[in-house]
Parts: C-alpha cells; structure tokens; sequence
C-alpha cells in the first residue's frame, strides 16, 4: 500500500504572522508535523505552499516541496483544492498513490503513534476515509441566537444527567484526515465512503489559531514531554 502525506503551509496567516515556520519549542512549527510523519512510517512526505522560505524549511526537515499556484492559496481557497492540486503532480511524477495522509500544521500535539496507529486502521481495508478525533464526556455547549438570548445545544439543563452518565461523543480536532484518492476526487472531500475515527488522547484536542492558543500549545507539549 503506498501512503504519501500532503502538508498544506501556505504563507499567509491572519491569526498568527508566519506562523507555520515560527519557532514553536525550539524548531519551525512546520517540522513537528513533518518528522511525526516521516517517524509514524511515510516514506513520502510532501509540502505544498505558495512560500519559498516554507518550502526551503520544508526541504531543510526531509520533506519533498510542491510550489501551489497563488490562484490556490487565498484565505477562500479551501483544503481540498491544495490536496488536489498536490496529489496530481505526486502521481503525475511517482506514480499511482493509494492513500493520503493529510496532517494540519497548526495541530502540533499529537505524536508518530498516533499516525501509525490510524495507517494501520486503512490497512484493514474496512475504510475509505478517516478522521482524528479526541473523546468528550462533559462539555456543555451553549449559544447566543440573534437578540443575544442564549439557550443550550447539547443538553436539558433541566434535566442535568450526573457525569457518569453522559454518553461519550467526539471531537474532530483537525490533527490528520487520511482519505483514498478517488474519493476525494469523486466527492471534493476529505470525507466519503466508509467513514472511520481515529481516537486519539483528549490533551491533543488543541489547534494553533492564535498566539494565545500558539503559547498553551507549547505547554502541554512540553508537559506531556513531546518536546
């Protein structure tokens, strides 16, 4: 089975200034995800961006780079059409691929168990796409409707169930999408066909927005001893 990964880092960042390449405990965020990748057992790992100096750090930290086109690298340009793009020049050179890896940089908590343990679930065959995910007990959700009245989403607060008793549910944290090929160029979607979750630890729930979510990631990377 040939699994190739495909990093999306493009230049431009509201949230955060460069922040696929600033320095995230001790080395260009950008390489945490490239060597979780090459160490949880992809041969191939690929960056496309539309930023030479990503590309350079890319190549610097044993990825292979893919220059995206700037008409697929605007804030309205979604996920899907950089995979495309990616995935049609890595088989146009390397040949026919089976399945993509797909990782976000800016979810840096996770390690290379983690994608070898979800490689392993698509060799079983039971999948044509997967998703992480991380296990939820007792979040209270609640939102503001237009005149500011707010109102519960996930539950009765009437009716409050003791923690025991609330049914697990899971959250999809972005860390990494595996997907077939001619899924995704069929639907123009990460996920289709056979759905599956990867479950990951609940500390790795966290993704990198802003500087405030860039500092508490650092935290818990250097507290569950990733870095």
């Amino acid at each position: 089975m040939k699994t190739v990964s495909i990093i999306l880092a493009r230049g431009g960042s509201k949230g955060l200034f460069q922040k696929n390449i600033a320095d995230f405990c001790g080395k260009p965020l950008l390489a945490w995800t490239i060597e979780h990748c090459l160490n949880g057992g992809v041969k191939l790992v690929y960056v496309s961006s539309d930023s030479d100096s990503i590309l350079q750090i890319a190549k610097d930290f044993g990825a292979i780079d893919i220059k995206r086109p700037e008409s697929l690298s605007g804030d309205q340009n979604d996920s899907e059409s950089g995979w495309l793009h990616a995935l049609d020049f890595i088989e146009s050179e390397h040949g026919i691929v089976d399945w993509v890896l797909a990782p976000q940089v800016t979810s840096p908590i996770r390690s290379p168990e983690d994608i070898s343990g979800a490689i392993k679930m698509v060799e079983s065959g039971q999948y044509d796409s997967i998703f992480s995910v991380v296990p939820v007990t007792d979040f209270f959700m609640w939102k503001k409707n237009e005149s500011g009245q707010i109102k519960p989403i996930n539950y009765d607060y009437h009716n409050r169930k003791l923690r025991q008793n609330i049914s697990t549910t899971y959250l999809e944290n972005g860390s990494f999408y595996l997907f077939r090929p001619s899924m995704i160029r069929a639907n123009n979607n990460r996920l289709s066909g056979r759905i599956g979750m990867f479950v990951m630890s609940r500390y790795k729930m966290f993704q990198i927005d802003n500087k405030e979510d860039f500092e508490l990631c650092e935290v818990i990377m250097k507290g569950y001893g990733h870095a």
